[in-house]
C-alpha cells in the first residue's frame, strides 16, 4: 500500500487544517504551519486551524486521539523541518507571488524525492511551476480537495507536462487508499470539473429563479431531491457555503473562463443579493441568508418583495415528489411552472456538460464522478442523459432551436453507458473520426478492490426484488441492498432480507452482506408508514410488523453463516439496528450510528434497546446477574439519543465490537466484505443469556432522574415519558423485582410493547407529524 511517513500541511485555514486533519485520520504524522503570532503562542494560527477541526459539533477528527498526530508550528521558525516530510501540500491564500515565495523557500529544506503539490482550483499550473526547476517540476501537483475534507469524498488531482507519472500514481494511490478519496484526474482546465459544472448549475438555478418569481423553498424542492441532487438545493446550498464565499466563487470563475463560456451569462451579481451581503445575510454561519430559523417557531425564507423573513409551509409539490420515485423525466415532461423550471434548469446544466468534452478530456464518466463525489449528486450529467434519453434530449433542444454540442449529436441513436455481457462501459469522445471500428467504449474499472455496487448492480440481475429492497446472488454470496428513500425501512425490505437469509444454504452461497452505495446506509424506519398504522389505529398491524423486524434481524445473529453489514453514511434507528444484528461489520469510517428514535416520540424496538444493553455488559464485563451499570449506560444512550461519529467513537459507545472494521475509503467496503466471506471466515458465535433484571428500583431511580431533568429545564413533559418507557426495558419496569429473570425475547416484547404504548400518545404523534410535515423535531 503506497503511503507517505511524515506530511507537512503548510496554511492551517479552513482547507489546510482539514488536509491536516484527514492526513491524520489515516494515521500519518503531520506537521502543520502558517505564520507566526506575535502573542504568547507564537503558533496560534496553526493552533486555530486544529481547533477548527477538533471541534465536536463539525468534527474533522474521526477521535479526539487523532489530534495528537498534528505538530504545529510556523514558517518562520519551522519551515527547516518539511525535510522531515515527503510530502508538502501548500494551502496558502490564492495569491501567485505568495506561492512562489514560498516554494522558492521549501526548495532550500526539502527532501530529493519529497512530493510539493498546491490545493488551488483557480491558478493553472503552468503558473505554478513558472521558476521551479525541471527536478521540482517533476514532483510538482494540484491536489484540489473540496470542503469539509473529511467528509468530500472528491479529490481532483492536475499534473502538470513535466509531473512524473510514477510519482502521480503513487500520490493517487496514497489518496484513493489511505484518505479514502474519490480520485479524478483532470486536465489543467479553468476551474477543472466538480466547480466548472457544479458552479454553472447553481448558477442557472439562482438566476433563473430570480427571473421566474420562484420562491427559494420551490426552487430548492425542485432543484434537489427530484433531480437526484441534495435537498439543499440552490438558495440552500447558498446558505450553506456562505452567500458572500459563493459571490467570491462566481466572480473567480468567471475571471479564468474563456470568453465563450456560457457561464459567464449567468455569472452576474443579483442587485438584492449584494445588498443581502452587505447586511450580513451570508446564510448560516451568521444565522440568516435566504433561510432565517428562529430561535423558536419554525423556519422562515426571505420574501423577495419586502426583504423581511416569513412563515412558510414545506412545499408538497406533486410532480415533484412523483419524480423522487419514478425519475426526472415525469419532473421536466410536465408543463407546469414546476416543470419549466426544471426543464430549463437541468437541460441547459446537461448541455453545458456535454460541451465541455473534449475541451477538459475524452471521458464522461470524470465529469460525472466530480459531480457525485464532490457535489453529493446521486447521478452525473451524462447518467443523467441517458435516463432521460439521449435523443429525447436532442430532438427537444433542436425543437426549442438550441445548439446541441457536438459529443452529444456523436451519441445519438445510443447511450454514454452500457452493459456489455458482465462490464459497465462508458464512452469516449470520438474526435473527428469515422471509423467505425474506433475504440468509442471503455470498461470502467476503478482498480483492485474498489468496487462501487451502484455501477455493478448494473451488470446484475436480482433473485428477489421490489420497491423497497433486492438481493442478488453475486461472487457466492447473497448480498441485499435497500433502495428507499434514505433506505428507510418497512415490511418489503425486512421481507427481502429475510428471503435472503432463507435462501444462503439452499443456493449454497457461502455468506450474506447488507449493503448499498447510497449516501446513507438507513436512516430507519419508514415514519409513513408508522404513520399510517396510527392514522388508521391499525396497532395489531404495527405490532407485527414490528415482531417481522425483530425476528429477521434476529435471523441475521444466529445464523450458521457469515452475515456482515458493510455501512457507509448513516445508519440510524432502525437503519442501526440491522446493523447491531450483523456478526461482523466493515464500517466507513465517517459513518454515523445510533439510536436516535426518542427525538421523534419512540423507542428502539427491532432489538436495539436490547442489544445496546448487551453489549454494555459486555464492554463493561458485567455478568448476567449484575447489569445495572449497563442497564444506565443504555438508558443514558438511548435516552439522549446519542450518535457516534465515527466507528472510533462507535466502539467507544458499546455500538460497535472491538472486533469490528472500518475502512477510510467508502468505495472499497463490498470488496473486503467480499474477501471477508472469501477468506473463510465462520458464523461468529451468537450467546445473548438470560438477564437478572434490575427491578424496580432502578426504575424509580430513573425516572428520579428524569423528573429532576424536567424541573431544572433540561427536559420537556413528553422527553420523561419516552425515557420511562426505555428505563422500563433496561430495568423491567416499575412492577418488576431486582433479579427477575427475563430471556432475550421477554426484551424484544417489552419494546414492543413500549413503543406500541408510545404511539398511541398525542405528543409522540404530533413529534412524528412534526418531523414529517415540516423536517423539525418537536420539543414538547
Amino acid at each position: 500500500m503506497s503511503t507517505f511517513k511524515k506530511v507537512a500541511v503548510i496554511g492551517a485555514g479552513t482547507m489546510g487544517a482539514g488536509i491536516a486533519g484527514q492526513v491524520a485520520n489515516a494515521g500519518v504524522e503531520v506537521l502543520l504551519l502558517d505564520l507566526p503570532s506575535d502573542g504568547d503562542d507564537v503558533n496560534a494560527v496553526a493552533r486555530k486551524g486544529l481547533d477548527r477541526i477538533s471541534d465536536p459539533e463539525q468534527p474533522g477528527l474521526i477521535d479526539d486521539t487523532v489530534a495528537e498526530r498534528i505538530e504545529l508550528g510556523n514558517i518562520r521558525d519551522d519551515l527547516h523541518r518539511v525535510s522531515e516530510c515527503d510530502w508538502i501540500a501548500e494551502a496558502v491564500v490564492e495569491r501567485l507571488n505568495i506561492k512562489h515565495d514560498l516554494y522558492r523557500d521549501l526548495t532550500e529544506h526539502m527532501q530529493d524525492d519529497a512530493i510539493l503539490t498546491s490545493n488551488t482550483s483557480t491558478i493553472p499550473i503552468k503558473l505554478l511551476t513558472e521558476g521551479m526547476t525541471d527536478d521540482l517540476k517533476q514532483r510538482f501537483a494540484i491536489t484540489h480537495f473540496f470542503n469539509p475534507v473529511r467528509f468530500m469524498r472528491l479529490l481532483e488531482l492536475v499534473s502538470g507536462e513535466e509531473t512524473n507519472p510514477e510519482i502521480m500514481k503513487r500520490f493517487e494511490d496514497f489518496s484513493e487508499e489511505k484518505l479514502g478519496k474519490g480520485v479524478v484526474n483532470c486536465s489543467d482546465t479553468p476551474g477543472f470539473l466538480a466547480n466548472r459544472v457544479g458552479c454553472y448549475a447553481i448558477q442557472f438555478a439562482l438566476h433563473e429563479a430570480f427571473n421566474r418569481g420562484i420562491k427559494p423553498q420551490i426552487a430548492d424542492a425542485l432543484f434537489g431531491r427530484p433531480m437526484g441532487i441534495p435537498k439543499t438545493g440552490v438558495f440552500g446550498l447558498y446558505d450553506l457555503i456562505g452567500i458572500d464565499l459563493m459571490s467570491d466563487v462566481a466572480k473567480s470563475l468567471e475571471s479564468i473562463l474563456p470568453e465563450n463560456d456560457a457561464f459567464h451569462a449567468v455569472a452576474q451579481p443579483i442587485p438584492l443579493m449584494t445588498q443581502m451581503i452587505a447586511n450580513s445575510q451570508t446564510g448560516n454561519k451568521g444565522g440568516k441568508g435566504f433561510y432565517l430559523q428562529p430561535e423558536k417557531g419554525g423556519k422562515q425564507v426571505l420574501d423577495f418583495d419586502t426583504n423581511e423573513y416569513v412563515d412558510f409551509d414545506r412545499p408538497n409539490i406533486d410532480i415533484a415528489l412523483q419524480a423522487e420515485q419514478q425519475g426526472v423525466k415525469c419532473l421536466i415532461d410536465d408543463d407546469s411552472e414546476y416543470g419549466q423550471y426544471a426543464w430549463s434548469v437541468l437541460s441547459s446544466t446537461l448541455v453545458y456538460a456535454a460541451s465541455l468534452i473534449p475541451e477538459v478530456g475524452n471521458d464522461p464518466a470524470a465529469i460525472d464522478d466530480a459531480m457525485k463525489l464532490g457535489y453529493n449528486w446521486i447521478s452525473g450529467p451524462f447518467e443523467l442523459i441517458d435516463e432521460i434519453g439521449v435523443d429525447y434530449l436532442i430532438q427537444r433542444l433542436q425543437d426549442e432551436g438550441r445548439e446541441v454540442p457536438p459529443f452529444l449529436t456523436q451519441t445519438a441513436e445510443s447511450s454514454f453507458y452500457r452493459v456489455k455481457g458482465d462490464r459497465y462501459q462508458r464512452r469516449f469522445w470520438q474526435g473527428d473520426s469515422t471509423d467505425a471500428t474506433a475504440d468509442t467504449w471503455h470498461t470502467i474499472d476503478h482498480g483492485e478492490g474498489v468496487n462501487r455496487f451502484m455501477e455493478t448492480r448494473n451488470t446484475l440481475t436480482p433473485v428477489n426484488s421490489n420497491d423497497s429492497a433486492s438481493w442478488f446472488d453475486y461472487q457466492d454470496v447473497a448480498l441485499v441492498e435497500f433502495h428507499t428513500k434514505a433506505n428507510a425501512l418497512d415490511g418489503d425490505s425486512m421481507s427481502i432480507l429475510s428471503d435472503a437469509l432463507d435462501n444462503v444454504k439452499a443456493k449454497n452461497l457461502k455468506g450474506l452482506i447488507v449493503h448499498n452505495d447510497a449516501q446513507h446506509f438507513s436512516c430507519g424506519v419508514n415514519l409513513e408508514k408508522v404513520r399510517e398504522y396510527f392514522n388508521e389505529e391499525d396497532y395489531e398491524g404495527l405490532d407485527e410488523f414490528l415482531n417481522h423486524f425483530q425476528q429477521t434481524v434476529h435471523k441475521m445473529a444466529v445464523a450458521d453463516f457469515p452475515v456482515v453489514v458493510a455501512t457507509p453514511g448513516m445508519s440510524i434507528g432502525g437503519g442501526f439496528e440491522v446493523v447491531l444484528h450483523a456478526q461482523h461489520v466493515i464500517a466507513h469510517s465517517n459513518s454515523v450510528m445510533g439510536l436516535v428514535e426518542s427525538m421523534v416520540g419512540v423507542i428502539p424496538s427491532g432489538g436495539g434497546c436490547k442489544e445496546l444493553l448487551y453489549r454494555w455488559m459486555n464492554k463493561l464485563n458485567l455478568t448476567p446477574d449484575n447489569i445495572d451499570e449497563a442497564a444506565w449506560k443504555t438508558f443514558m444512550t438511548i435516552g439522549y439519543g446519542r450518535t457516534a461519529s465515527s466507528p472510533v467513537i462507535a466502539k467507544e459507545l458499546a455500538m460497535l465490537r472491538d472486533s469490528d472494521t472500518f475502512l477510510m475509503n467508502r468505495d472499497r467496503l463490498l470488496s473486503s466484505a467480499l474477501d471477508y466471506i472469501h477468506s473463510g471466515a465462520k458464523a461468529q458465535h451468537y450467546e445473548r443469556p438470560a438477564l437478572s433484571m434490575p427491578g424496580k428500583e432502578v426504575y424509580q431511580a430513573m425516572a428520579e432522574w428524569l423528573d429532576k431533568g424536567h424541573a431544572k429545564g433540561m427536559f420537556t413533559p413528553h422527553d420523561t415519558v419516552v425515557g420511562r418507557a426505555v428505563a422500563s426495558i433496561v430495568t423491567g419496569g416499575e412492577n418488576v423485582e431486582a433479579g427477575t429473570v427475563w430471556s432475550e425475547q421477554d426484551l424484544y416484547d417489552a419494546e414492543r410493547r413500549a413503543f406500541l404504548t408510545l404511539v398511541k400518545t398525542e405528543a409522540t404523534q404530533a413529534r412524528i407529524n412534526s418531523m414529517l410535515d415540516l423536517g423539525q423535531t418537536l420539543r414538547n
